[in-house]
Parts: C-alpha cells; structure tokens; sequence
C-alpha cells in the first residue's frame, strides 16, 4: 500500500511517473468513485467523473503545494467535478437517480459496507439489512447538494471537519451546520420511508 502523503511519492506524480500515477488511482480510485457515486447517483456518469478526477490530477499535480493532505486535494476536485455535473445535468433534466441496487453490485459498495451474509445469524436479517441500506441511499440521494456533500464527506469518508472545510472552501461553522441539518434531515427521511423512529 502506498503512502499518498509521503512527499517522494508526490514528487514521483509531478515527475509523471506513470507507475506513481497507476499505484495513485489503483489505490483511491474505489473511494473516488464511492464519493461521486454518492453525490450524483448515477453509475455510468460516476464512472465517467472519476476517470475525469485522475485526468484532472494528472494535469494539475504541479498545482498541488502541499498545504492540504493529496487525498484532501483529489476529493476537492471530485467534488468540484460533481458538482459542475450537477449544475449540467439539472439544465438537462437529467437527473434520474440509480436503483441503489447497481450501487450494492459494486464491489467498492460491497467491499465498503464490510457485511457479508456470515455476519448475520439468519437470511431474513441480511435482507432486512440490504432493505434498511438502500432506504438510507436513496434518503442521502434525497437531500440538497450542499447538504448531500457534507454528509457523505463526513459520515460516509470519515474526514475531519477541517478536511471538509478545506474541500469545499467553507468555514468550519458552516461545514458543522450542514451536517447537523443533513443528518436531521437524512434522519426524517429514513424514519418516514422505515415507518419508525430511530434512536
């Protein structure tokens, strides 16, 4: 496993090392994808967008300074990516979202979810579980853009709230109010889909 943050490895890509850049997208392109996937919903265009992001960072690697970690750097072009995509395809009137189902047959979903059926004493209970998921994906899909990326960004990747402020280009109360609203809201929305309240 390479280490993203390790400076050589960072002067190997801006010496377009191809074998840097092939160990670069082997190694983040499965989060890349979770990321934009989430954001957008659509397999085929996640596709296409995160194959964009590592074209993106082939060009502009001599852009990164180093003031934020590499992989903070690739997610705020992800990010930026999606969200023009976004911004596109709401002109188009193209937004069908995915069956959460294409998300569950990728194996970064699969792998990400860290589930498999051995975990779970009965069927009944791995069906009831891939039922709750996709509730939860199609509420995260549900949600306002700005609200959708913070969430995933945090709750899904895990970031700090610095990293997402740096992102998104934020300030750090903006990025804590965002995420509040977006859990209450992803909240409500699970709870009406399941029929029940959750803790």
């Amino acid at each position: 496993m390479i280490d993203l943050e390790d400076p050589r490895f960072v002067e190997r890509l801006r010496a377009r090392d191809e074998r840097a850049f092939n160990e670069l997208v082997r190694s983040s392109e499965r989060r890349v994808y979770g990321l934009v996937f989430r954001m957008i919903g659509r397999r085929d265009e996640s596709e296409d967008l995160t194959q964009e992001v590592f074209v993106q960072v082939f060009k502009a690697i001599d852009q990164f300074r180093g003031d934020s970690k590499l992989s903070t750097w690739i997610f705020r072009i992800a990010v930026n990516l999606t969200k023009n995509r976004a911004k596109y395809n709401a002109r188009r009137h193209a937004g069908a979202q995915d069956d959460v189902s294409e998300l569950e047959g990728h194996a970064a979903f699969a792998e990400a979810r860290g589930v498999t059926a051995s975990d779970v004493a009965r069927p009944d209970d791995v069906f009831a579980g891939h039922e709750v998921e996709g509730v939860v994906q199609r509420c995260i899909a549900s949600l306002e853009p700005d609200f959708r990326e913070v969430l995933v960004l945090r709750d899904v990747e895990d970031l700090s709230y610095e990293e997402i402020a740096e992102i998104t280009g934020l300030p750090d109360g903006t990025v804590k109010s965002r995420i509040f609203r977006a859990r209450g809201q992803l909240k409500a929305c699970v709870e009406r889909c399941l029929g029940e309240k959750i803790g």
